[in-house]
């Protein structure tokens, strides 16, 4: 079985390669329009590192046909915040670069497409009190208007010409070595800062739950969605709650503190991200998940934070 992944380099792109490794997995190309080992120093002499862009038709076509990928999976783009500052780029990156690895996976034979989405294709018009796989997609941010075209390419592509693609829409993600700024990045950043010894202000108001799913987790869902017999798929997209019950800004302050009693936390509210936060952020309905590939996650609020604070402490050069 020969894996291509996109955003190879990325913290859950080289996760899912350290999964598909323990498996027994050998044949992994990262695709990433970084070359940089840093994040997978543990496995770089066990997989091909191909530098690229999604953007770029002629990239991703060369990628896919040398790799000879039966499965991709498709984690490249660029995240919220940046491709709100630049649409233009987002668009290459994340409409475009989508629908080239949809049609290069089509064009070489690929079995299997696997796409991050996320729950920013969520904000106007919703009535319930929760958001589930049925829930009306309507997104404000530029982000999650591509990340909507994203899951209704694949559909298509998936009805026309039968490429078994997958999706996953992630609520926010936490990880230590996470740059990019982002409306929900606070709770990567307040374990990350804490644990370096650095003041740290929260701009969400303490009430805030938002959902969150680490990384391992994150990359693990990925890799069970694709393991999963394709006569269970049922969804195609799918929502994940993540760690449960839904923590508020307060509950990981809290925890935080309980793990570095010398953290250093306070809450400076945002107005104008508040109001996206609240338009976003509803409780989270996985059942579908749930029952056609048996999803659960295996870090609550306390084994994340336990587990951040290891890798910085066992790793900290992957995320310097």
């Amino acid at each position: 079985m020969a894996t291509l992944i996109t955003g190879g380099t990325g913290f859950i792109g080289a996760e899912i390669a350290r999964i598909l490794l323990g498996r027994g997995e050998s044949d992994i190309t990262l695709f990433d329009i970084r070359d940089s080992t840093q994040r997978f120093d543990d496995i770089a002499d066990r997989v091909s590192v191909v530098r690229g862009d999604v953007a770029v038709f002629s990239h991703v076509l060369d990628a896919v046909r040398q790799s000879g990928a039966d499965v991709v999976y498709h984690m490249g783009g660029m995240l919220s915040v940046p491709s709100d500052a630049d649409p233009q780029a987002a668009f290459g990156a994340n409409a475009m670069g989508t629908f080239h690895v949809l049609e290069a996976s089509r064009m070489f034979g690929v079995e299997r497409v696997l796409f991050p989405s996320s729950i920013g294709t969520y904000a106007e018009g919703m009535t319930e009190d929760h958001i589930d796989d049925l829930t009306l997609q309507r997104p404000r941010l530029f982000y999650g208007a591509c990340k909507l075209f994203g899951e209704n390419m694949g559909a298509f592509y998936r009805n026309k010409y039968g490429l078994d693609y997958r999706g996953i829409r992630y609520p926010p993600i936490v990880g230590p070595g996470v740059r990019s700024p982002g409306v929900t990045q606070y709770i990567s950043w307040v374990i990350e800062e804490s644990a370096k010894g650095n003041d740290f202000t929260i701009w969400a108001e303490p009430r805030t739950r938002a959902p969150v799913l680490y990384f391992k987790d994150a990359a693990r869902a990925m890799v069970m969605l694709s393991e999963a017999p394709a006569e269970r798929i049922k969804t195609i997209n799918y929502l994940l709650a993540g760690v449960e019950p839904t923590p508020s800004a307060e509950d990981l302050a809290a925890m935080v503190r309980d793990k570095i009693p010398t953290a250093n936390i306070d809450f400076q509210v945002d107005g104008e991200i508040q109001v996206l936060l609240d338009k976003m952020l509803k409780p989270i309905v996985d059942t579908n998940a749930q029952r056609e590939w048996n999803w659960k996650p295996e870090y609550g609020l306390e084994e994340m934070v336990d587990d951040f604070l290891l890798e910085l402490r066992e790793n900290p050069q992957r995320y310097a």
